[in-house]
């Protein structure tokens, strides 16, 4: 559907509308709640944001490696198939590097602001 406000414009505006307008007046246990809501909408968020670009960015780094195609849960099924026999390991090209850059788009969206992520983004 290409009407407007957006998924991500809805889940944005309903965050920070509870955090900027509904947490001054809150406190206590209810406010902790408030913040696990926040926090569940800014990942909505970030999912809606990012997913499209990972997942395809993703799609391609597991087709290079493992020389087929499919879908990105497909795709993962193979590779961690082929690991489970020993066929692929940490030596095998490219592997490493994958696992390393899906590690960090997932990190993108779960936990931007956790300080080890932001120590290797700065690398």
């Amino acid at each position: 559907m290409q009407d407007e406000p957006t998924p991500i414009e809805l889940t944005k505006s309903v965050a920070d509308f509870l955090r900027n307008d509904i947490t001054p007046l809150i406190s206590g246990h209810q406010a902790f709640k408030l913040r696990v809501a926040i926090n569940i909408l800014d990942l909505v968020t970030r999912q809606l944001t990012q997913e499209e670009g990972g997942d395809a960015a993703e799609v391609e780094r597991l087709r290079a490696l493992l020389g087929t195609d499919g879908s990105v849960s497909e795709l993962n099924r193979v590779l961690a198939e082929r690991i489970a026999k020993g066929e692929l390991d940490l030596a095998t090209p490219g592997l490493a590097e994958h696992l390393w850059q899906t590690t960090m788009d997932k990190l993108a969206v779960d936990q931007p602001n956790y300080a080890s992520y932001k120590r290797e983004l700065g690398r």
